[in-house]
């Protein structure tokens, strides 16, 4: 899984600005009491001065994380690579650890991994392999690839450009990086998190760090 920081627009003080217009009122520069307008306007819900800042991603992640992500919608665009369109040889991320099912709740994971067989282990490999195979050989004989695309597993690789607010991608970072969130759908929203707290470290403190008790992406002044 890869995600791309195409372009980004905006830093703090973007936020601090929008939120500051209400008095006609602009910095040029970050001053000692805006970062704690940032812990405010978060604190309080104030979520538009954050709407502000943008970001655009290229990601690339198995099918069925992307399905993951796509749920968040207020705030971002997602335009993705369409199977509909084109028919080049696809790659799977087969997982490495296969984890077991949680004991006292109906979705997510356990704290155990489940120690295949040889014998499943290899058939997982045989069906990866048959199925870009029989994709092939489709293609091949002039089935439309909408319907060709059918037959591949969901952890097929997919991409897609992802853009939206500061705000929005905050929110996806808190409830992507909880605990109860899958593993893979948090790798993919960690790296997100990286991208956040190196173009807006003061807004990323208080709009997910802080609510995640994440003292690693907390900044000290």
């Amino acid at each position: 899984m890869n995600v791309e920081l195409i372009d980004s627009m905006g830093s703090d003080l973007t936020v601090v600005n929008a939120a500051r217009v209400s008095f006609n009122k602009y910095h040029k520069e970050m001053t000692s009491g805006d970062e704690k307008l940032i812990a405010y306007l978060s604190e309080h819900g104030h979520w538009t001065p954050f709407g502000h800042p943008q970001l655009q991603f290229r990601i690339s992640a198995p099918i069925f994380v992307a399905r993951q992500l796509v749920k968040h919608q207020v705030g971002l665009v997602w335009n993705e690579v369409s199977r509909r369109y084109v028919d080049y040889t696809p790659t799977f991320d087969i997982p490495k650890q296969w984890r077991d099912r949680p004991r006292n709740r109906k979705q997510g994971s356990g704290v155990n991994f489940i120690q295949l067989s040889e014998k499943d282990l290899a058939d997982i490999d045989f069906i990866h392999a048959r199925s870009a195979a029989l994709y092939g050989r489709l293609i091949e004989q002039g089935v439309a690839p909408e319907q060709a695309r059918a037959i591949l597993p969901q952890d097929m690789i997919t991409e897609w450009y992802w853009t939206g607010s500061l705000a929005a991608f905050a929110r996806v970072c808190t409830l992507r990086l909880s605990e109860d969130s899958q593993d893979e759908t948090r790798q993919v929203a960690q790296k997100i998190a990286n991208f956040l707290f190196e173009k807006f470290p003061i807004s990323y403190k208080y709009l997910v760090g802080e609510k995640l008790n994440d003292h690693k992406y907390i900044t000290t002044n």
